[in-house]
C-alpha cells in the first residue's frame, strides 16, 4: 500500500464570508495537489468561521447543500479528498460537523460533534450521538471528530478499537489550551496506535485567540508535520506500512482487560 500524502490547512479564513473561504480551501488545494496530495484537511468550521454567533443558524446548511456542491467540485477539479468543518443544519436542529470528500466529490461520511465545549457552543449547536464516524480512502480507514472530542481517551480508543488508521481532527484549539496540540495529540496517536491530523484555525476571531500549531502525529508519538502560529500549508505521510509494523510490536491493544473497565461506564 501507498502513503497517503496529506496537506493540513492551518487557516481561519474570513469569518462569515463562505465564498471567500471557498476560495482559500481552493487555492489550498491547487497548491496541495501540486505537492501531491491526496488529502487536504481543513480546520473546525472553516466554511463559515467559528465566532460568528447569531450567524451560526443563518449560515448553517445541509450536508448536501450548496457549499457541500462547491469542495464536491474543488475535490474533483484538482483530484483529491477534502476534509472540512461546517454548521449542519438538519430540519431545525444544528450541528458543529464535519465532512470528508472524495476526489471524485462523492460525500463519503459526515461527522457531528460530540462532546460541545463551553458555552458558545452549547448555545448555538446540538450534539451528535455517533462517536464512530469511518470511511476508506485510497486503502486507508479515515475516522472523523472535530476538536474537544479527541481529549476524551475513550472517543479515539473507540476508533482504535473500530480500525481507524487515520484520524482526522478539525480543530478550533484557542489560547490557553495549546497543550493539547504540542502533547495530547501525539500521545493519542501513540496509545492509539494511529495517525491523527489535528488541523487548527490561527488568530484572533472574536473572544478567542486560536493558537495554530496544526500537527499530524505518527503511531510512534513523532509529529510528522507541526505548523507554527499563522497561517499555513503543512505535509506529511501517512504510511499504512509503518503503521502496521507498528501496530504489530506496541502491545496496548492487545494487552487490554476490558472486563477491568466496566466503572468507566
Amino acid at each position: 500500500m501507498t502513503s497517503l500524502h496529506t496537506a493540513l490547512l492551518q487557516s481561519s479564513g474570513r469569518p462569515g464570508d463562505v465564498a471567500h473561504n471557498l476560495k482559500v480551501l481552493d487555492d489550498a488545494a491547487r497548491t496541495a495537489a501540486a505537492h501531491g496530495a491526496g488529502l487536504l484537511v481543513a480546520p473546525e468550521m472553516f466554511l463559515t468561521g467559528y465566532a460568528i454567533g447569531d450567524d451560526v443558524p443563518k449560515l448553517a446548511e445541509p450536508a448536501d447543500g450548496d457549499s457541500a456542491d462547491a469542495v464536491a467540485e474543488i475535490a474533483g477539479r484538482h483530484g483529491l479528498a477534502v476534509a472540512y468543518g461546517f454548521p449542519e443544519r438538519d430540519g431545525a436542529t444544528v450541528y458543529n460537523a464535519a465532512q470528508l470528500i472524495a476526489p471524485d466529490g462523492q460525500r463519503l461520511a459526515t461527522y457531528r460533534k460530540t462532546h460541545l465545549f463551553g458555552c458558545f457552543e452549547r448555545e448555538w449547536f446540538t450534539p451528535g450521538e455517533t462517536p464512530v464516524v469511518q470511511a476508506e480512502l485510497g486503502g486507508v480507514r479515515i475516522g472523523l471528530m472535530i476538536c474537544y472530542d479527541v481529549e476524551f481517551p475513550e472517543n479515539v480508543r473507540a476508533h482504535a478499537l473500530a480500525g481507524t488508521d487515520l484520524l482526522l481532527v478539525p480543530t478550533a484549539q484557542m489560547h490557553p489550551f495549546q497543550f493539547v496540540a504540542e502533547s495530547l495529540v501525539p500521545v493519542r496517536a501513540f496509545e492509539n496506535q494511529m495517525y491523527v491530523a489535528y488541523v487548527n484555525r490561527t488568530g484572533p476571531e472574536g473572544e478567542f485567540e486560536f493558537v495554530g500549531l496544526s500537527t499530524l502525529a505518527g503511531p510512534d508519538g513523532v509529529a510528522r508535520a507541526r505548523a507554527g502560529r499563522g497561517e499555513e500549508l503543512v505535509f506529511a505521510d501517512v504510511d499504512p506500512e509503518f503503521l502496521a509494523a507498528s501496530r504489530e510490536h506496541n502491545p496496548y491493544l492487545r494487552d487490554r482487560r476490558p472486563g477491568l473497565y466496566a466503572s468507566l461506564v
